[in-house]
């Protein structure tokens, strides 16, 4: 769901772009009624005259500093996916998709050829570090990511989140600024909210208004 919306902005970046030409977006290769793979975007840089291939990654990662390999410990709230994996498929798959026989039909279809398009990956993540760590300048990683931090649930039953104002968004409005939102909830009511994702092993964005000016964004994990 954050992927296509991503796809989306991306696409409309591009039709507003004078430097970009978008020549076709969510290109599904299919071979013997099963789907292969997708191109996400074909774009034509006018002012070198090259075409791009460009693949999309709109990612939410936490840092687990258990891993002792930096890139190791960006994994997803709920621990079911990981920056590495990511990374892993798509040169593995997403990429060498474009010299696949199986491409060549669809490349043709917009008189394409392969061994002339340049390939780029476009990676966007909201980061979130344990809570100590939130001023720490990470070594791999573009630290301007970082949006937030990360809690266990014991940690937010303390009276430092008590007296403050909540809201846990829809994954779709997770890349929201806190700030634009309006209805808030007291935290007795957003504890609620959190013990029922945690049933489901879900991990809780949410937004913390301190005061009208003052606005953090962190998970509550259920691990």
């Amino acid at each position: 769901m954050l992927g296509k919306r991503a796809e989306l902005f991306f696409a409309e970046a591009i039709k507003q772009s004078s430097t970009f030409e978008l020549l076709a977006s969510n290109l599904q290769i299919i071979h013997e009624k099963r789907t292969l793979g997708e191109f996400d975007f074909f774009l034509k840089d006018v002012k070198r005259n090259q075409i791009i291939h460009v693949e999309l990654v709109y990612k939410f990662y936490i840092f687990d500093p258990d891993f002792k390999n930096e890139l190791e410990g960006w994994i997803g709230p709920n621990r079911r996916d990981t920056f590495l994996k990511k990374i892993n498929h798509l040169k593995t798959h997403q990429l060498p998709l474009l010299y696949q026989e199986e491409s060549s039909q669809v490349l043709s279809k917009l008189s394409l050829n392969a061994h002339k398009i340049e390939q780029q990956v476009c990676f966007l993540a909201n980061l979130f570090v344990p809570k100590h760590r939130i001023n720490q300048e990470f070594c791999e990683i573009n630290n301007k990511a970082i949006v937030g931090y990360w809690i266990k649930k014991n940690e937010f039953l303390t009276n430092e989140y008590q007296p403050h104002q909540f809201y846990s968004p829809k994954k779709a409005n997770w890349p929201v600024e806190p700030q634009y939102h309006t209805e808030w909830k007291s935290f007795n009511e957003i504890l609620e909210q959190i013990e029922v994702l945690f049933q489901h092993q879900k991990a809780a964005l949410l937004w913390m208004k301190k005061d009208n000016f003052t606005f953090e964004r962190f998970f509550v994990v259920w691990w």
